[in-house]
């Protein structure tokens, strides 16, 4: 049996910048950070005893007999491309819900290919990890994603991630204080809205407005990605939850696709009661907000969003690997 354990991320700014459509031509930033929850996948050879040859455990059970078969897309379209001819049985699951906002369906592909990787004797470098995972994810998939969350999930940790016109990128790790890791840690809430959405169908929106009438938005966008990489060095953390209110501002003018009625009285409401600064996290039209909230208003402020799902989590700093490979 092979384990892979694949973090989450969380994009503070520079959202849209990673975008091929626009760093082709233009380049990007983006500050983000792994956080401590994960996507699991383990796969072990299934031995020819039952009708099925092979075995796919998520919130569904497939018995399939061939690839072909297997409803979970990118299950079954990055078995095929590994071409694997015996028998598997894997199981996926995580500790997120899937369409909300964090990244989950490339954290998806950067596991499971780190883990067919293994199960097929061979190694991969964080750096292939990623760029082979942009690659099927845009290309095989034909999904409308951007090219962050495969880096963030394969190199893991607290980074800058550049995209320079053309489409190399560069992964640099952010040197913090450790007051600044703590406060950050201490003041940051995910709030869950409930509402779940395909980040695909959401982006396929407005990725083609990105280089025409959105363009001032997105320059904006990268300006915040500098004033907030700055603000992160200089422990400025109070100017840190300002500049995310400015980005989701924004944000939310690419597309009104982005953000619903019910989702801006989400943001009015978290404000008024003790949030400095917030956005909602990936393409838009649900998932999870980020909220800056100082430690000493927390507890009020979780109890009056009772009714949605806070998550506490911490920062984490390694990327996509394997747990656990028995040897026989």
């Amino acid at each position: 049996m092979i384990i892979s354990k694949t973090p989450y991320r969380i994009s503070f700014f520079g959202g849209g910048t990673d975008y091929p459509s626009w760093y082709l031509k233009n380049g990007g930033t983006i500050i983000s950070s792994t956080i401590d929850k994960y996507i699991y996948f383990s796969c072990k050879n299934l031995p020819p005893f039952f009708k099925h040859k092979h075995r796919i455990v998520w919130s569904n059970i497939e018995l399939v007999k061939s690839f072909n078969n297997i409803k979970l897309k990118p299950a079954r379209e990055l078995l095929k491309h590994f071409n694997i001819k015996g028998g598997i049985e894997l199981h996926y699951e995580g500790d997120l819900p899937a369409m909300s906002g964090m990244g989950s369906s490339s954290v998806f592909v950067v596991g499971m290919m780190n883990l067919l990787n293994s199960y097929c004797g061979k190694k991969i470098s964080k750096k292939n990890l990623a760029k082979k995972s942009i690659f099927f994810e845009q290309k095989i998939l034909r999904e409308a994603v951007g090219s962050q969350d495969q880096i963030a999930a394969a190199y893991g940790g607290f980074n800058k991630i550049t995209f320079n016109k053309g489409g190399s990128f560069r992964v640099k790790p952010f040197l913090l204080k450790k007051k600044t890791i703590n406060r950050l840690d201490n003041n940051l809430i995910l709030l869950y809205t409930g509402l779940k959405r395909t980040a695909h169908d959401i982006a396929s929106s407005y990725i083609s407005k990105l280089q025409s009438s959105k363009k001032t938005n997105m320059i904006n966008i990268l300006n915040l990605a500098k004033e907030g990489e700055n603000a992160l060095l200089n422990n400025e953390l109070d100017k840190f939850a300002y500049l995310l209110h400015e980005s989701w501002l924004e944000k939310r003018e690419l597309d009104k696709s982005i953000t619903t009625s019910k989702i801006d009285d989400i943001y009015k409401t978290a404000i008024k009661k003790g949030a400095m600064g917030g956005k909602l996290l990936g393409a838009g039209g649900g998932g999870f907000f980020l909220f800056y909230v100082p430690y000493h208003k927390q507890k009020s402020f979780i109890k009056y969003f009772k009714k949605f799902i806070t998550v506490p989590f911490k920062f984490s700093f390694e990327g996509s690997r394997i747990i656990f490979k028995d040897a026989t």
